[in-house]
């Protein structure tokens, strides 16, 4: 007997490159080095609507093996899993643990109030942020527990910060597509050099181009100045070697689904500050001022102001870096995974 199971978007022997597949893997490793890999059973669920009745069985193999159940079913997914394992689990009596990647279930649920029922029977709902644990309470989800969100990443020591110097390196770590905001840092970029009537910033781009973006985003590189550049894809667990020397991370993001955004994360464990759209749970992830600076998306001027700002008072930004990794520190594995440690039987 297995002591957890966890069905979710593992992607095994796929390259992908997204929260869920990154979160669901996150838990498993983290899961791993707490209990060891021969105590933990997977369900990958990566293509399952191709396979529905594979993915049933699998279901219900997982169950029979493993005394605690932990899915992590997508904004798809969410509509069949509670209810599937919840069902299978008639006369099995394990505990289900639902974990939740992103902040829009409440919306959902309140959209889809026929839903609400078997997620309430869960026995743990685990949240990213406790506003969303919040909003999961006023629908009636009683079991929601807030667990933060957390990466595996190597955060940087204080005196391993680094302090740039002009031209200031800033960049962007997240799904290369329209909502992420790409072309909004692009132009605040331009903006700012061109006020000052030199390169006083460069941008570095990162990160997996979506398939609907890949033409457009390959004509806005044809038109990149020298001090803009696409540097493909790294990994999160190489990111902090290969971001520490910017000076900010820019994140205008207006993606519908963003829940806790884990390049905040891993900005804050390379001790860069981030500028960020005022968006969803974003100013609930970086304190104004304090590790970071957050703005009205509804006024992408302000992008371009603040990085006027910041060039004319490096020393804004560069004082923000050891509170990033004070930050970071709330986000490590080994600290979050505990509250999903003390749920399981």
């Amino acid at each position: 007997m297995y002591k957890v199971g966890i069905c979710g978007h593992f992607g095994f022997g796929k390259e992908l490159v997204n929260g869920q597949t990154d979160k669901t893997n996150a838990v498993y490793n983290a899961l791993e080095k707490a209990l060891g890999g021969e105590q933990i059973k997977t369900l990958d669920t990566c293509g399952w609507q191709k396979n529905p009745a594979k993915m049933f069985l699998g279901c219900r193999k997982l169950l029979k093996d493993c005394e605690n159940v932990i899915m992590m079913p997508s904004r798809g997914g969410f509509k069949i899993f509670p209810a599937v394992f919840e069902a299978l689990n008639a006369g099995l009596n394990r505990r289900l643990h639902y974990v939740v990647v992103g902040g829009w279930l409440a919306d959902r649920l309140q959209e889809n109030p026929k839903l609400i029922p078997p997620i309430k029977r869960l026995d743990r709902v685990f949240v990213e942020l406790e506003p969303m644990r919040e909003a999961l309470i006023k629908l009636g989800v009683e079991n929601a527990v807030y667990m933060p969100n957390f990466r595996e990443t190597n955060a940087l020591n204080p005196d391993e910060l680094v302090y740039g110097n002009e031209p200031y390196r800033l960049c962007t770590f997240s799904r290369i597509m329209q909502d992420k905001g790409i072309e909004e840092a692009i132009e605040a970029v331009r903006n700012a050099n061109k006020y000052f009537g030199r390169t006083v910033y460069s941008l570095d781009i990162y990160g997996k181009i979506e398939p609907e973006y890949q033409e457009k985003f390959e004509k806005l590189c044809k038109g990149f100045e020298p001090y803009i550049s696409y540097k493909g894809f790294i990994n999160t667990n190489n990111s902090t070697d290969e971001l520490k020397s910017c000076f900010a991370l820019l994140f205008p993001t207006v993606c519908e689904g963003e829940g806790f955004a884990g390049t905040i994360v891993d900005a804050f464990a390379a001790g860069i500050p981030v500028i960020a759209t005022d968006w969803h749970y974003n100013d609930y992830i970086i304190c104004n001022g304090i590790d970071g600076i957050v703005y009205d998306p509804e006024r992408k001027e302000l992008l371009t102001e603040i990085l006027i700002k910041s060039a004319e008072n490096p020393h804004m930004l560069n004082k923000m870096k050891p509170a990033c990794l004070e930050r970071a520190a709330h986000f490590e594995a080994d600290t979050a995974v505990k509250t999903l440690l003390n749920e399981l039987r």
